[in-house]
C-alpha cells in the first residue's frame, strides 16, 4: 500500500501520529485488504461496534478493502478464517479473546498474519500480533466521577466476564474512586464466565447490586450492557432516587433515557492503523499497542448529567495523569482486582 500525498494530507490530521508514520519503502508489503472478525453484531455501541466502525473508517481513508464478519459467536471460527485467507486478505483481526487460540493456528496454516486480543505471549514476528488494550486511565476518571456523584457512597461494578481488558478497567475504576473517597464501598458482580451477550442475566445481576445499595453502576459488557442499562432505568436506588450508569468503549447517548452518566470511550482507528504500518514495515508481531488519554484514543464521555464543577475536577485529574503526577496501575489479573472490592458476588 502506497499513500499518495493527497490521501496522506487528509488522513494524518484525523488519526494523528499513528497514521503520520505510514511511509512507503521499497521493502514494504503492499496491503490491499484486511478482515475483521467479531463475536456479536456491530450494533452494541461498544466492543463490537467500535471495532467495526474503526475498521470501515480506516479502510475508507486508506482505500483498502475491508471484510467484516460479525455475529460469529464465541465458538470455532477456523472455517471462517480459512475462507478469508483463501480470499486473499492481507490481515485478519480476530476481535475476541475466544479467538486467540484458533487465530494463531490458522495464521501458521495459511501464512496470513492475524491480530488477536488478550494473549501477548502468543506474538510471533510477521505472523501473530496482540492488541490487549487497557482503558484503565479512562476508568480511573470514571471512578473519580462516580465517587463525586454517588449519594449512597456505594458503587457497583458489573462485568460480563473477567478478561484482561475488563479487569484493568475494574481496577482503574476502583483506584480512582478510592483516591477520591477512601470510604467508598465497591460491590463487584460477575454475570458469568463469558456472559458477554447475556442481557437478561446482566439485568438480574445489576438489579441485585442496586438492591445492595449501589446508586452508580460501572458496567462492562457487549450485548449484556443493554441489560445493565435496562436495570438502572427501571430500578430505583435505596433512597428512591435515580441510578446512574457508566458504560465502556462506546457512546449510548442516542438511546439514553436519562441514566447514562458517562462512558470510557475507546478509539481503535490508531490501533488498527499501527498494525497496518507494522505489517508494511516488517515489524508485525513485535510491538505492543495501547490507548491513552494523552492522544485522545481514550476519553471519558461528558454527558449533560454531569455538573460542570464535577467535570472540571475530573479533567484536572486527567491532566495530572497525562503529566505523570498520578500513576494509574494497570492490573489485568482477576484475583488482584477482586482484592480491591468491598463485596463480591458471582
Amino acid at each position: 500500500m502506497i499513500l499518495n500525498s493527497k490521501r496522506r494530507a487528509v488522513v494524518a490530521p484525523l488519526l494523528g501520529a499513528a497514521l503520520s508514520l505510514f511511509v512507503a519503502t521499497s521493502a514494504s508489503a503492499e496491503i490491499k485488504s484486511f478482515a475483521l472478525l467479531t463475536p456479536e453484531q456491530g450494533t452494541d455501541f461498544g466492543w463490537n461496534q467500535q471495532a467495526v466502525d474503526a475498521a470501515r473508517a480506516l479502510g475508507e481513508k486508506l482505500d483498502l478493502e475491508v471484510i467484516v464478519a460479525s455475529g460469529l459467536g464465541y465458538g470455532d471460527v477456523r472455517p471462517t478464517m480459512r475462507e478469508l485467507a483463501a480470499e486473499g486478505v492481507d490481515l485478519i483481526i480476530a476481535h475476541a479473546s475466544g479467538y486467540n487460540t484458533a487465530a494463531p493456528e490458522i495464521a501458521r496454516e495459511t501464512g496470513v498474519p492475524v491480530a488477536i486480543v488478550d494473549a501477548p505471549q502468543a506474538k510471533e514476528q510477521d505472523l501473530v500480533a496482540d492488541y490487549t488494550l487497557s482503558g484503565h486511565e479512562g476508568a480511573y476518571l470514571a471512578g473519580v466521577l462516580a465517587a463525586r456523584m454517588t449519594r449512597s457512597g456505594i458503587l457497583g461494578i458489573v462485568v460480563s466476564g473477567e478478561p484482561p481488558a475488563w479487569n484493568s478497567q475494574s481496577a482503574g475504576f476502583a483506584q480512582g474512586a478510592r483516591a477520591t473517597d477512601p470510604e467508598i464501598e465497591l460491590r463487584y458482580s460477575v454475570i458469568g464466565p463469558a456472559a458477554y451477550a447475556d442481557a437478561a442475566g446482566a439485568r438480574r445481576v445489576t438489579e441485585a447490586v442496586i438492591a445492595a445499595g449501589a446508586d452508580i453502576i460501572f458496567g462492562q459488557g457487549n450485548g449484556s450492557s443493554f441489560g445493565m442499562l435496562q436495570a438502572v432505568e427501571t430500578t430505583e436506588a435505596l433512597d428512591g432516587g435515580k441510578v446512574w450508569f457508566i458504560d465502556i468503549i462506546g457512546d449510548k447517548s442516542s438511546i439514553d433515557s436519562g441514566h447514562l452518566l458517562s462512558s470510557v470511550l475507546w478509539n481503535l482507528e490508531p490501533v488498527y492503523s499501527a498494525m497496518l504500518q507494522d505489517l508494511e514495515e516488517g515489524t508485525f508481531g513485535t510491538a505492543s499497542y495501547e490507548i491513552t488519554l494523552a492522544d485522545n484514543s481514550l476519553q471519558l464521555l461528558k454527558s449533560d448529567h454531569i455538573p460542570e464543577e464535577v467535570w472540571n475536577e475530573v479533567m484536572e485529574v486527567r491532566e495530572k495523569i497525562i503529566a505523570g503526577e498520578i500513576q494509574v496501575e494497570a492490573e489485568f489479573d482477576a484475583q488482584t482486582v477482586r482484592a480491591r472490592m468491598s463485596a463480591i458476588s458471582d
